[in-house]
């Protein structure tokens, strides 16, 4: 199945900051649809790289439906700023997980990025999902 555009959510985050961290996906079209969800446990890691990571999931999974444009809506301010260029990536343990990100990119004709309240129903799913993925592990 392909789709020109498609919405990437994304979620990530860790109990405890370094702690046990999970991601949360869901891809859908732009009208809403729901296309995909994914949850995964991914070990130890900060907020931080669990929301690049969940980033890169997402990225990874749109490719692999064909889209052209995605448009990421994450709750993670910091990596949304990141990724527009508002801010630069100084934390050692971002820097490599921003520039697979990056690199993903370029597979698209455009990515944009958008932050939003954790209220957002689609925001909520992910975290769910990573609610999940770290539930299962325990």
């Amino acid at each position: 199945m392909t789709s020109s555009e498609l919405m990437i959510y994304t979620d990530g985050g860790a109990r405890g900051n370094p702690g046990p961290a999970g991601i949360g996906v869901v891809i859908t079209k732009p009208k809403g649809e729901t296309l995909a969800e994914h949850k995964a446990f991914i070990g130890r890691a900060t907020n931080n790289q669990a929301e690049y990571r969940a980033l890169i999931k997402g990225l990874e999974l749109a490719k692999d439906y064909g889209a052209r444009k995605i448009v990421s809506v994450m709750d993670s301010e910091l990596v949304v700023k990141q990724m527009k260029g508002e801010y630069r990536v100084r934390n050692k343990g971002l820097q490599p997980l921003y520039q697979k990100a990056r690199a993903l990119e370029q597979g698209f004709d455009s990515v944009t990025y958008r932050h939003v309240k954790r209220e957002n129903d689609k925001i909520q799913i992910a975290d769910r999902l990573v609610n999940e993925a770290l539930d299962e592990k325990e």
